[in-house]
């Protein structure tokens, strides 16, 4: 079906619904480079006026990747709630817009209806708002889970402690890790990214997380980044896999790339839930996603970079995770040019996933060849704060010594939480107070708490190799 608006005595044609959500889009490089941004400032405007006519009911009928051939696109179809969608059913994009900046779609309201909107839904409207439109109705979107602590209560920032190690070095890492609980962070997931893909080095890291969890008590839990193949295996050898991490993307092929499906996934939720090792809930997935993968894959099929990352928050969805981020400027300037592009992605990724019902943070994040720098994480991460974010990352220093990008740091979470009056998850908050990390007014003290842990750490973790 093809669409088309008039202004004056021009009319802009639009081939189908995927076009005008691309034409659409605010500008950005990875839909220049995919050949499908609109070409000037007047065919985006007359894209986003057609889009805001177009009824929420279109969604369902013209798919923009086909049923038959995308599992993606089946899931989306065949989970789609009826009923919950049944309340918004009536309205055009514009009018979904102008629903959900209203007091009549408070948090519980956007909760009741999540399951029945679709990731084009989202993506379609997210298109038409501000900066600050998206900040407010995220900001109304409450989505918890729980594992071993409590995640995305309202007035909660988590952080991701991630004591990464060129080498996988043990004594590395642990000072890392040391390193960032003394500063409040961890409470989201001690999660490493790995330098190898051995079983039995991975097999090392699960059991140095296990035991320093254990050692202290901490009602936190830990996640080795490796591919979700290696973790069914590790959790079949008997190591303490707490959450199973994968990245997703929005296509089936973009997920073939990444060497999964569906139903592996499934396998992966399956086998973690059998180790019953949740002690306040059994969310025992971690994705990761990212504008610009699926056309990185060359899988995006003509559709724009923001709606396929939309899509991907329908397998997460499906999967009920503890955790789900945007990996935002990773990818590189290609698909995310500069600073003001990556803030506005982040923005819009934080709002779809919230919209959808996903626990959604971000690792504020850039690569050094592109053109942004710290003072735009800044800005990003105060936005993405404001806005209710899940959790974001913490790095010693902001600086990645293993995946060379640069991020946030434990300092980061400390300030967004003083300034925003932010706390962490109640479990772990808790806990800082009991190891005298944390005073009673919410101020951490890691000075006072350095001595506490460091008598109590593990022997080995103290020796070198």
């Amino acid at each position: 079906m093809s669409y088309q608006y008039s202004v004056g005595t021009r009319t802009y044609q639009f081939a189908d619904l995927k076009c005008v959500l691309a034409k659409a889009t605010p500008a950005r490089s990875g839909d220049h480079l995919a050949g499908v941004a609109a070409e000037t400032y007047a065919e985006r405007m007359a894209a986003r006026m057609c889009l805001a006519a177009i009824p929420l009911k279109q969604f369902l009928e013209d798919l923009i990747i086909p049923y038959e051939t995308d599992e993606v696109t089946r899931l989306i179809v065949d989970t789609h709630d009826k009923q919950a969608f049944s309340e918004i059913s009536h309205l055009t994009v514009g009018d979904f817009r102008d629903w959900l900046l209203s007091d009549i779609a408070d948090s519980a309201t956007l909760k009741r209806v999540a399951p029945g909107i679709t990731p084009e839904m989202a993506a379609a409207v997210s298109k038409l708002m501000r900066n600050q439109d998206l900040i407010l109705v995220a900001k109304k979107c409450h989505v918890i889970t729980a594992f071993r602590n409590t995640i995305g209560l309202p007035g909660n920032l988590s952080s991701r402690l991630q004591p990464n190690h060129p080498t996988d070095d043990t004594r590395g890492i642990a000072a890392s890790m040391l390193d960032g609980l003394l500063y409040g962070s961890g409470d989201a997931v001690i999660g490493i990214n790995p330098a190898t893909d051995s079983i039995p080095a991975l097999m090392e890291l699960y059991y140095l997380v296990d035991d320093v969890i254990n050692q202290y008590g901490i009602p936190t839990q830990s996640c080795i980044l490796t591919h979700v193949t290696n973790q069914i295996q590790l959790i079949e050898k008997g190591a303490p896999v707490d959450l199973v991490f994968q990245s997703i993307a929005g296509t089936e092929k973009a997920n073939k790339s990444f060497g999964i499906d569906i139903a592996m996934l499934k396998e992966a939720q399956s086998a973690a839930l059998s180790l019953n090792r949740g002690t306040v809930g059994n969310n025992v997935m971690y994705f990761e996603t990212g504008q610009g993968s699926v056309l990185s894959a060359n899988a995006n099929f003509g559709v724009d970079q923001q709606t396929c990352e939309a899509r991907a928050y329908a397998i997460a969805r499906h999967l009920s995770p503890l955790l789900t981020n945007t990996v935002v400027g990773f990818i590189g300037p290609e698909y995310l040019y500069d600073g003001k592009q990556i803030i506005r992605a982040g923005l819009e990724d934080h709002f779809c996933g919230k919209l959808l019902g996903v626990p959604l943070g971000c690792d504020v994040c850039y690569t050094n060849h592109a053109e942004a720098d710290q003072d735009d994480m800044d800005t990003l991460m105060t936005l993405l704060a404001t806005a209710g974010l899940t959790f974001i990352m913490g790095i010693p220093g902001s600086d990645d010594i293993m995946l060379n990008y640069q991020t946030t740091s434990f300092h980061d979470t400390l300030y967004l939480r003083k300034v925003l009056g932010l706390k962490p998850a109640p479990e772990f908050e808790q806990w800082l107070r009991k190891m005298q990390i944390m005073d009673e007014y919410g101020v951490v003290r890691a000075v006072t708490g350095q001595h506490h842990m460091l008598q109590n750490m593990p022997k080995h973790l103290l020796v070198a190799k």
